[in-house]
C-alpha cells in the first residue's frame, strides 16, 4: 500500500499554497492509495475529512487520514501519527510518549539544510522512524539518508512535505500490509513494516559497486528523482573515478548542464567513504535505442551523438595535462600486448607489430599536429544515453555521455575513431544495424558540427580505429575469447586501418 505521509494544506498550514481538495486530487492522480495530512499542530476532525473526500471526488478506497507535524523541544520537526490530541509547539518527545503511547513518532526532514544526523540521534529510542526522503532535502541529503538507512537499519519512511500542487505525492511510503485508519498506520510504523517507495538496482563492477536509485512514483508528469551512487572499494580505483568525476564537473559547467546535450549532474563526493554521487539519466543507451529504433529515429540519434562529441571538442577545454596522452597510451598499449603474451596467443606477433606502429604514429601525430583537446577517451554507444524529459514531447529529446575516467587531452580524431570501431564491433552481430546506419552518418555529422577538421583528419580516424580494435582484441582475451573469429577479424581490420594511415603523405 502506497501512502503520502507528509503534506500541508492551505487551510491549516500558513506555509502551504495548495488547498486540501487539490492536494488529495493530485496525490490520487499519482497512483498512491492514501494520504496523511500533517498540518502544523493541527488534527483534522473526522467529519472534516469526510467532507474533504466528497469535495475531492476520490473513491472510497483512497484513504484520507490526519496526523500532525510537531515542533518538538529536542530535535525540531517530528511527524506524529496516531495522537489523539493536538500537540502544542515545544512539546518534548517524552511527553508525547506519555500522552499518546500508541502514536508513531518520525523525525521529519533530518537532512534539511545540509544537516548530517549522528547515529545516536537516528537511533533514539523515542523515535519510531526517520524520514529519509523529503522534497526539502537536497539530492545529497536524500542520498545520505538512504546510505544511513542501509548502514544503521532503522525504520524509514518517505514524505513529500507538500506545500504546492506541482510535486504532490512525489515521495510516498510503501506499507507491507493495508491499513484502514491512523491507529493501524501508526502500529505498522512502530513495528517497522514500511519503507520509502523507490527502486534500487545494484550493479557491480571491478572494485566498484554502482547503485541506481529511482525515488517515488512516476505519475503523469514523470518527475522522479534519479541518482547513481558509486562506492569504490580500492584506493587506486578511487583516484581514477574521482578524476573522472572532476572532469565531468568541469564539462557540466561548459554547456552540458541541460538542453539537447548533457552530462550527468554531479551531486556529491565523499573521499573518506570513496563514494561518488551523480544524477541518474532518464533514457537508454544509444546501443539499446538503436536496436529498437526506426531508421529515421536511429539516424537522428546517431547524428545527435556526433554533434555532442563535436560540441565537447569545440569547447577547447584544458582540464588535464597535455603530456598525459602519450604517456598513458604507451602504458595502455603495453597492457594490451601483455594479454597476448600471458596466453601465448598465436597472433602475438601480428598484435605486437600493430601496437608498435600505432604508438609510433601517435607519437608522430602529436608532435607534428599538436592541436589536442579535452576528449572523452572512451566514447562508444554504451556510454551515450538518449532520453526525453517528457515521453509525450519530442522537443525534450537529449543525448548525454557518461564515464569520463579515460578523458585526456587528445587529438579529436581519437574519440571519433574509438566510436566508429566500437560501433562496428558492438553491432557486428546485428547486420541490419550496420546496414541501416552506415558510419558515414556519424562521421559527416561530426565533421559538419566540428568545423574545419583538416585534410588529414580521415586518416587520423583510421589510426585510432586501429588502436581501439587492438584494445577490444585484448579485452576478448581477458574474457577467455581469444580463440574467437572476432579477434582475428579485429586484428586484420586494425592492420588495414593503420596501413591506410601510414600510407598518407601527411597527418
Amino acid at each position: 500500500m502506497l501512502m503520502e505521509m507528509h503534506s500541508h494544506t492551505a487551510e491549516h498550514s500558513p506555509c502551504s499554497g495548495v488547498s486540501a481538495v487539490e492536494l488529495v486530487r493530485r496525490v490520487f492522480a499519482k497512483g498512491v492509495q492514501g494520504i496523511v495530512l500533517t498540518d502544523h499542530h493541527y488534527l483534522w476532525p473526522v467529519e472534516d475529512l469526510k467532507t474533504l473526500r466528497r469535495n475531492a471526488g476520490v473513491p472510497d478506497y483512497f484513504l484520507i487520514l490526519s496526523g500532525q507535524e510537531l515542533r518538538s523541544a529536542e530535535i525540531g520537526d517530528v511527524l506524529v501519527f496516531g495522537a489523539t490530541v493536538t500537540l502544542p509547539r515545544g512539546t518534548a518527545l517524552s511527553e508525547v510518549r506519555r500522552l499518546c503511547p500508541d502514536a508513531a513518532l518520525v523525525w521529519a526532514h533530518p537532512y534539511r539544510e545540509g544537516r548530517t544526523p549522528l547515529a545516536e540521534e537516528l537511533l533514539d529510542p523515542l523515535l519510531d522512524g526517520i524520514e529519509i526522503f523529503n522534497s526539502n532535502h537536497t539530492v545529497r541529503g536524500n542520498t545520505r539518508g538512504l546510505q544511513d538507512w542501509h548502514r544503521h537499519r532503522f525504520t524509514a519512511i518517505a514524505g513529500t512535505d507538500t506545500h504546492g500542487k506541482s510535486y504532490a505525492g512525489t515521495y510516498p511510503t510503501y506499507f507491507d500490509h493495508p491499513v484502514k485508519n491512523i491507529a493501524e498506520l501508526a502500529e505498522e510504523i512502530r513495528k517497522g513494516r514500511c519503507r520509502p517507495f523507490f527502486k534500487e538496482i545494484p550493479r557491480s563492477g571491478a572494485n566498484t559497486q554502482v547503485t541506481e536509485v529511482t525515488i517515488g512514483t512516476k505519475g503523469m508528469d514523470e518527475e522522479r528523482e534519479r541518482i547513481v551512487i558509486k562506492s569504490i572499494e580500492s584506493r587506486q580505483k578511487w583516484r581514477a573515478a574521482e578524476r573522472g568525476y572532476q572532469i565531468m564537473k568541469a564539462v557540466f559547467t561548459h554547456g552540458f548542464d541541460g538542453g539537447l546535450y548533457r552530462v550527468p549532474r554531479p551531486i556529491d563526493e565523499d573521499a573518506s567513504a570513496m563514494t561518488l554521487i551523480e544524477q541518474g539519466m532518464r533514457g537508454k543507451s544509444l546501443f539499446d535505442k538503436l536496436l529498437a529504433a526506426s531508421v529515421e529515429d536511429g539516424m537522428e540519434y546517431l547524428r545527435l551523438t556526433a554533434r555532442w562529441l563535436a560540441k565537447l571538442h569545440n569547447c577547447r577545454l584544458m582540464i588535464t595535462s597535455s603530456d598525459e596522452f602519450l604517456e598513458r597510451e604507451s602504458k595502455r598499449v603495453a597492457r594490451y600486448i601483455e594479454r597476448f603474451v600471458e596466453v601465448r596467443h598465436p597472433q602475438l606477433r601480428k598484435a605486437s607489430e600493430i601496437a608498435e606502429v600505432v604508438l609510433d604514429c601517435e607519437q608522430r601525430l602529436v608532435m607534428e599536429a599538436p592541436a589536442i583537446v579535452q576528449g572523452h577517451g572512451d566514447f562508444h554507444p554504451k556510454n551515450v544515453f538518449v532520453g526525453q524529459d517528457s515521453q509525450d514531447n519530442r522537443d525534450t529529446l537529449y543525448v548525454a555521455a557518461i564515464d569520463f575516467e579515460s578523458s585526456l587531452m587528445l587529438p579529436p580524431a581519437f574519440d571519433v575513431g574509438c566510436f566508429l570501431s566500437q560501433f562496428r564491433n558492438q553491432f557486428f552481430s546485428h547486420e541490419e544495424i550496420l546496414r541501416n546506419f552506415p558510419e558515414t552518418i556519424f562521421l559527416e555529422a561530426y565533421q559538419d558540427a566540428a568545423g574545419g577538421v583538416g585534410a588529414g583528419f580521415g586518416r587520423q580516424v583510421e589510426l585510432f580505429r586501429a588502436r581501439t580494435n587492438l584494445s577490444i582484441a585484448a579485452y576478448l582475451i581477458k574474457l577467455g575469447l581469444g580463440d574467437s573469429e572476432d579477434l582475428w577479424r579485429l586484428l586484420v581490420e586494425a592492420e588495414r586501418a593503420v596501413t591506410y594511415f601510414t600510407g598518407a603523405t601527411s597527418v
